[in-house]
């Protein structure tokens, strides 16, 4: 199983939806970097859920559910199945809090953030579990 990590607006889809939903198709990615990221998804990979507005900060994970395929509205762009797993307690995870550790450089969270789907290197997931978070 590998982790990716997919960005959202609240104000557009938040956590609280996927919640209520329970499932979702993500699209509308148009990045050719992150359409890449969406492309190599598979049946079983966890995705964590990232707000942008507000404190940016990591809120959910999710469970992918299928595997990526075009997205049939937009030729430049897939999609994926998800299906919620849980929100994450506050605090969350911030951007600023990621930063600050100065053990990430390789995420592309922090030096290429404005990248809406990436993956998520492991030594980050062990982080996130020896912090209390259950990504199971």
């Amino acid at each position: 199983m590998r982790y990716f990590l997919a960005k959202t607006e609240p104000s557009g889809y938040s956590v609280s939806v996927f919640e209520k939903e329970g499932k979702t198709s993500w699209s509308g990615v148009r990045n050719p970097q992150a359409v890449k990221f969406l492309r190599s998804m598979e049946h079983g990979d966890h995705v964590l859920i990232y707000h942008t507005e507000g404190e940016s900060a990591i809120v959910g994970l999710a469970e992918v559910t299928g595997n990526s395929r075009p997205d049939p509205h937009d030729d430049k762009s897939w999609l994926i199945d998800m299906k919620f797993i849980r929100r994450f307690p506050t605090p969350h995870v911030t951007l600023k809090m990621i930063k600050d550790t100065g053990l990430f450089s390789d995420f592309r969270l922090v030096y290429q953030s404005r990248l809406s789907t990436m993956d998520v290197p492991e030594t980050f997931i062990k982080w996130l579990v020896a912090r209390g978070l259950d990504l199971s």
